[in-house]
C-alpha cells in the first residue's frame, strides 16, 4: 500500500546522499586521513543523524521548526562554525605535517566515539538535512501513514546512508587510493580544510 510513497522516498534519497557535500567532505578526509575504520566509524555517526532528523519529524518539532525562522538561523550559523572549526582545525594541522608510508599506519588506530560523533555533527547540524526530512515529512509522506511505517522509512534511510558511505570508506580507505591522496602531502589538509570553509559559507548565504 505505501510502495509508492516508499519508492519516491528511496530514489529522493539516492540523489541527496549522493550529492558531495558536509558529510561526504568529512567521510573523505577520515579515510584519506587514518583509513577505512574511521571512514566506517564516521559514517555510523553520519548514519545515527539521520535517525535525529527522522525523529522530530515524526514528532512534529521539524514543522514549528520551519515556523521559526530565528530558531532554524541559529542552527545553520552554528553548522556553518562548526564546519569553520573543522575547515581551520584542518588547515592548522597541514602546516607542520609531512604524510609518509609509517605516519598511514600509525593513523591507523582511531578513536571511534570521536570519528562517531564527528560524523554525527556535521549530519545532525546540517541545516539542509533539516529542510530535505522536512520536505519528506511534509510533502512526500501523507499525513495518514501510520507512525509504524514512517518509523520504518527511517531506519531504512539510515541504514542506506551508513551503506553509501561505508562503501565509500572502503574505496577512499583503501592504501592505494590513500596514498594516490596523501601524495600531495600537506596540501590535501589545506584543499580540505579550504572545502569544509566553502562548505560552511554556502550554508550561511546560500542555506535558506
Amino acid at each position: 500500500m505505501y510502495w509508492t510513497e516508499f519508492l519516491t522516498i528511496a530514489v529522493a534519497h539516492l540523489f541527496a546522499v549522493a550529492s558531495p557535500g558536509p558529510d561526504f567532505a568529512v567521510v573523505l578526509r577520515q579515510c584519506v586521513t587514518y583509513g577505512t575504520k574511521a571512514g566506517l566509524w564516521t559514517s555510523i555517526g553520519v548514519a545515527t543523524g539521520i535517525l535525529l532528523h527522522v525523529s522530530y519529524c515524526i514528532l512534529g518539532v521539524a514543522f514549528l521548526l520551519s515556523q521559526s525562522p530565528s530558531f532554524f538561523s541559529a542552527m545553520k550559523f552554528l553548522a556553518a562554525l562548526y564546519l569553520l572549526y573543522l575547515g581551520f582545525q584542518s588547515i592548522v594541522e597541514s602546516l607542520g605535517s609531512a604524510v609518509t608510508e609509517e605516519v598511514m599506519e600509525d593513523n591507523s588506530s582511531v578513536d571511534p566515539r570521536k570519528a562517531l560523533v564527528l560524523g554525527f555533527l556535521t549530519n545532525g547540524l546540517n541545516p539542509k538535512a533539516t529542510l530535505f526530512f522536512l520536505a519528506l515529512f511534509t510533502v512526500v509522506i501523507r499525513q495518514d501513514t501510520p507512525t509504524s511505517v514512517q518509523i520504518a522509512y527511517g531506519i531504512y534511510l539510515s541504514i542506506a546512508t551508513f551503506i553509501w558511505f561505508a562503501m565509500m570508506s572502503k574505496i577512499l580507505g583503501h592504501a592505494a587510493v590513500r596514498m594516490w591522496f596523501l601524495r600531495s602531502g600537506a596540501w590535501f589538509e589545506r584543499v580540505m580544510g579550504v572545502i569544509l570553509i566553502l562548505l560552511a559559507l554556502q550554508i550561511v548565504f546560500y542555506g535558506s
